[in-house]
């Protein structure tokens, strides 16, 4: 059985807080010279650890940028892969992932045949995720590369009904993802949904902008926040400590 040390602290500070808060760092995005200042903003202004991960993969610093967040932060790498290249045994843990609302028989298996016994090699730890791409009012990277369609936004019982059928599957996670730069956010109402159906914590990312919203995802049963683009804009940095306190709402930071 897999050490479940990483998942294992999300679900404590879901607990202590109320809410996690992970932020996504793109490794095409995020160059490594200035990767040092915001690794250690974030740990100091509260976040719960990183999503490491991208579609492309241009820079070639996806494992750079991963040791970058063990040498600066206590806080865990958590690969969120976007093909089966994306596998280092430096991480602490990858999202396994089954793109379980579309039907690409890729995307929800195929891939994880040939991925599995890198993630052993590897020796990190797999957190099995059901992604639920949910439609967004644009055409996401999430959607076009996984070649699958979106589920409707104004369907909240499909969205419910496919999560708890991953959840029966044995997945300890459900992430509801709107897509990067998504146009809007999932729905509330979605969230409500899943979150009163499944036992398992609920990740919710896509087109997150402000503090505010983020709070309201949480209000509506999301255990766990991920932004992303919001943050590829340096301008934005000293909102995190914002968008931290708004998720913890146990234990919130002081602005």
């Amino acid at each position: 059985m897999p050490d479940m040390k990483t998942y294992n602290h999300i679900q404590n500070r879901i607990r202590d807080k109320g809410a996690a808060y992970l932020i996504l760092l793109d490794p095409d995005k995020l160059s490594l010279d200035r990767a040092t200042f915001f690794l250690k903003h974030c740990e100091q202004a509260g976040v719960d650890g990183f999503l490491v991960g991208g579609s492309l993969m241009m820079s070639g610093n996806f494992e750079s940028l991963i040791e970058q967040v063990k040498i600066n932060t206590n806080l865990p790498a958590i690969i969120f892969p976007g093909s089966i290249d994306q596998v280092s045994s430096i991480a602490d843990a990858i999202l396994f992932l089954s793109v379980v609302s579309g039907r690409n028989a890729d995307h929800l298996i195929g891939r994880h045949v040939i991925a599995s016994p890198m993630i052993k090699r590897a020796g990190i730890e797999p957190i099995s995720t059901a992604y639920v791409l949910i439609e967004s009012g644009v055409t996401t990277t999430a959607v076009y590369m996984s070649g699958s369609m979106p589920l409707p936004r104004n369907k909240p019982e499909i969205a419910a009904a496919t999560a708890l059928a991953a959840e029966y599957l044995g997945m300890k996670l459900i992430y509801l993802e709107a897509g990067s730069g998504a146009d809007q956010t999932v729905p509330d109402d979605i969230i409500k949904a899943v979150a009163k159906t499944c036992s398992v914590p609920v990740m919710v990312g896509g087109g997150i902008r402000s503090p505010m919203v983020a709070r309201e995802k949480v209000e509506s049963g999301a255990n766990i926040i991920v932004t992303g683009n919001y943050f590829e804009d340096e301008d934005n940095w000293d909102m995190v400590r914002e968008f931290s306190s708004a998720v913890h709402f146990k234990n919130p930071i002081e602005v």
